[in-house]
């Protein structure tokens, strides 16, 4: 199955579905199997002692592997996440974006599993890693 939806496709649809937190996200690259995204981080996602927020990161994890899978499948806002495992294994830096590279490893008619490992921007080693599970609506 090719990609039903590019870049700007997925950034437009995020922006009428869900314009409460589109602008915090930016799509960096879309790919038969692989998307990048990016929390475009700002103060509002900071926890005390001044690190990206778990919440922050797992809505960046959870966005990413939604994008995937509309990117494969078009845009069907009812898809949701069914299982989420996640992994904080570094804090992440204040003020720089956190980078999702997310990998898809199973498509098929009724769910979708992606990999994603969460970096900040300019390290080599990810601050986290998830595993989620998205039900893809009949159709």
């Amino acid at each position: 199955m090719p990609i039903m939806m590019d870049a700007d496709a997925l950034a437009v649809f995020m922006k009428d579905v869900f314009k409460q937190v589109a602008d915090d996200f930016a799509i960096d690259h879309v790919g038969e199997t692989d998307l990048t995204t990016r929390l475009l981080t700002a103060d509002r996602h900071l926890r005390p002692g001044g690190t990206v927020s778990g919440p922050s990161i797992f809505a960046l994890a959870d966005v990413s592997a939604y994008l995937m899978t509309l990117a494969r499948i078009g845009p069907k806002a009812l898809a949701v996440t069914t299982n989420c495992s996640i992994d904080f294994m570094r804090k992440p830096a204040a003020n720089t974006d956190l980078i999702a590279k997310t990998r898809l490893l199973k498509l098929g008619k009724l769910l979708s599993i992606c990999d994603v490992l969460v970096y900040s921007e300019g390290l080599d080693d990810p601050v986290a890693r998830a595993s989620l599970t998205y039900a893809i609506p009949p159709r």
